[in-house]
């Protein structure tokens, strides 16, 4: 269908065209149109007509054609494209917004660079796999492939391959296909000696049985990406087009000393509906987060564990929520203020005066009204074990167990419901809900 300024300027024409004939002559002194604009004869009380050359408009072809490039509809400083110039007037088909590393969408505007979890281990130890183990030190010092996450401690804290391994390679299982937008790498010490990829390249599968390697900006052949130059300095590098994967497999050319690596994979869900709700920041306020009871250490009000501790990586001696029982009767309810989409939950533990507190399972519960429950239906109670420092993403999966294979705290635990304000994204589910409740089942501590 013809646009309205389309149409606009077809119907000049066919005036300019009618003046032309009525009028005694057709071309007028050209000198009264800008910009090397044509003049036509008019009718009546328009005496003339401009016909702009491609890139001006107005009545004397004296105002510059912006287009929807102006102003420009792209974030985070994307750059604007007209795909089709075919136009007159200021009517144009189509544009692209090339995004910048990161971002994602129509007009760049969704942030797709966040870590994926190798560091907080969310991405579990089963799910990363390697080519190859190196053992040391008599074989007790085992440089395993679920080692490499990025600033991990300790003796032995990166994946190795052998020194036998000719094509050593490491790979991650994300569970399901996402958005890998980048990675960040990071060497180790090893025996006193620094260690590190200098370049590697990076593949990826949908199914884990066929990989492909990102290509260079020419199409050449494989992209060689740039390591480390030490064994703790950060390297980021992001891909000029996002994954959507979801296996991704790292593999070294040159390595410093030995194939050693610790990383983070960056990149967003594809659904764009995994934004944090609100917990750890404070959108939502202490209010509106209510629990059972409230434990006081020593029975003292100023040593109280309020359920709007329960933030993510709260700092401070009473940096979380403690239920008064150690029983299955607690809960802790997040009030979301009105009606959000909710598709997973990211529990965190933490320590009571030197003791780990953690829950064991649980069970979510949610509600319209905050009166009517409904339970949120698996094939069995939530499992965890106890580690305060870890963070776990838990999502709302239909038809599957609503297990989890890391560790969790809950009892002395951070929450953070996360899921999407007002995007309808095709999640795996979304629960269309106003308020949250974590049911405990089975606390523990040690």
């Amino acid at each position: 269908m013809l646009g309205p300024r389309l149409l606009a300027a077809l119907c000049g024409a066919l005036l300019c065209a009618s003046g032309l004939r009525a009028a005694s002559g057709d071309f007028c002194d050209s000198s009264q149109c800008l910009n090397g604009g044509t003049c036509l004869l008019g009718q009546d009380n328009t005496p003339f007509y401009c016909l702009c050359p491609q890139g001006f408009t107005g009545l004397i072809c004296n105002e510059t054609e912006k287009g929807p490039c102006f102003p420009n509809p792209c974030h985070n400083d994307a750059e604007c494209q007209v795909i089709d110039d075919l136009h007159r007037g200021d009517v144009f088909t189509q544009y692209v917004c090339q995004c910048p590393h990161g971002y994602i969408g129509t007009h760049c505007e969704i942030t797709c660079a966040m870590p994926l979890g190798m560091e907080t281990g969310s991405i579990a130890d089963s799910q990363i796999s390697a080519s190859s183990v190196h053992l040391g030190f008599m074989g007790l010092q085992r440089w395993a492939p679920e080692l490499a996450r990025l600033h991990r401690t300790g003796i032995v804290n990166a994946w190795t391959a052998s020194n036998y391994d000719k094509n050593p390679w490491i790979q991650v299982n994300l569970m399901r296909k996402m958005r890998v937008t980048g990675v960040v790498t990071q060497g180790a010490s090893r025996a006193g000696s620094a260690e590190y990829l200098k370049t590697f390249k990076v593949a990826y599968s949908v199914n884990g049985r066929k990989f492909q390697f990102i290509q260079d900006a020419e199409g050449t052949g494989d992209k060689i990406f740039v390591g480390n130059m030490d064994n703790n300095g950060l390297k980021v590098n992001l891909f000029d087009f996002p994954l959507e994967v979801q296996y991704v497999r790292l593999v070294p050319i040159i390595c410093h000393r030995g194939c050693t690596l610790r990383f983070e994979l960056l990149g967003c869900e594809l659904n764009g509906c995994a934004e944090p709700l609100g917990m750890k920041d404070n959108t939502i306020p202490d209010k509106q987060i209510t629990a059972s009871s409230i434990y006081r250490t020593w029975g003292l009000n100023a040593f109280s564990w309020y359920p709007f501790y329960a933030r993510l990586d709260k700092q401070g001696k009473f940096n979380a929520w403690t239920a008064q029982t150690n029983d299955a009767s607690e809960w802790l309810q997040v009030d979301l203020g009105f009606q959000r989409q909710v598709t997973g939950i990211i529990t965190q533990g933490a320590r009571d005066f030197g003791h780990i507190q953690y829950v064991a399972a649980y069970k979510v519960a949610y509600s319209n009204d905050s009166k009517n429950w409904t339970e949120y239906k698996d094939q069995g109670a939530i499992e965890g074990k106890a580690h305060k420092w870890q963070k776990h993403l838990h999502l709302l999966i239909p038809g599957k167990p609503f297990l989890i294979g890391g560790h969790l705290g809950l009892m002395n635990c951070c929450e953070e419901a996360a899921g999407a304000q007002g995007q309808g994204g095709p999640c795996d589910i979304q629960l269309n809900i106003n308020s949250l409740l974590v049911l405990i089942l089975l606390p523990g501590s040690r």
